[in-house]
């Protein structure tokens, strides 16, 4: 009788990186970015291992300080160290591109991401956004959840953004209540209204188009 082979789990790296925010935990496999956010690293990692990943310690050995061209923004581009883990690359590339966004030299975000922590509807709500509520708009939970073709589900459109992956990196601060109130954001109000009000600054960065950035989310959100 032939023995069945289990399939070992993909590798994931962890680090946190201190922001504008506070600080944040990002997680990558080798391929994208699968987590930027306001959790502590233990609640992540429970995340990540119910997701089927394994964690790969990653040092700069590995090439997480990979060095960045003086290129600022969202275009910058890693050089990664020889022998350097990709996830390690990715991880360089999401602080850098991060950093940019939080300073306003960047509006946009050019990674490879992975939805796999988010349920299906989660994943369907984050997709929206960027169409939906473009930098230095606001939106509420009634106005996505009606976009969504799904006008009775601004409570469930709500909770779907509160378990977002990849805060900040897919736009769930710029849903409001339905007064503008600033609530439901996993940073906290301070963290949120930061972001607002960096993106209402008239001085920002130009926005180039960001359709090669939606494309690489639509394309790993379709990951089981």
């Amino acid at each position: 009788m032939p023995h069945s082979h289990r399939r070992e789990p993909e590798s994931v790296a962890l680090t946190t990186h201190p922001t504008e925010l506070g600080t944040m935990v990002l997680a990558a496999t080798d391929d994208a970015l699968v987590y930027c956010g306001f959790d502590e690293p233990v609640a992540v990692r429970r995340r990540l291992t119910g997701a089927g990943l394994r964690e790969t310690p990653v040092s700069p050995q590995d090439g997480a300080e990979a060095q960045v061209s003086p290129q600022e923004g969202a275009e910058a581009q890693v050089s990664p160290q020889e022998g350097a883990r990709p996830s390690a690359t990715v991880l360089t590339r999401a602080r850098t591109q991060l950093d940019a966004y939080l300073a306003g030299t960047s509006r946009t975000f050019r990674l490879p991401l992975d939805l796999r922590l988010a349920t299906p509807f989660s994943r369907q709500t984050v997709l929206a956004l960027e169409d939906f509520v473009p930098y230095g708009r606001t939106a509420t939970y009634k106005e996505l959840a009606t976009a969504m073709a799904r006008p009775r589900a601004a409570r469930a459109v709500g909770t779907a953004l509160g378990a977002n992956p990849l805060c900040v990196v897919l736009p769930c601060h710029r849903i409001v209540g339905s007064t503008g109130r600033l609530t439901g954001y996993a940073g906290g109000v301070p963290a949120k209204r930061f972001l607002l009000d960096l993106e209402a600054r008239p001085e920002a960065a130009p926005c180039p188009s960001s359709r090669r950035g939606r494309q690489a989310v639509a394309a790993s959100a379709d990951r089981p």
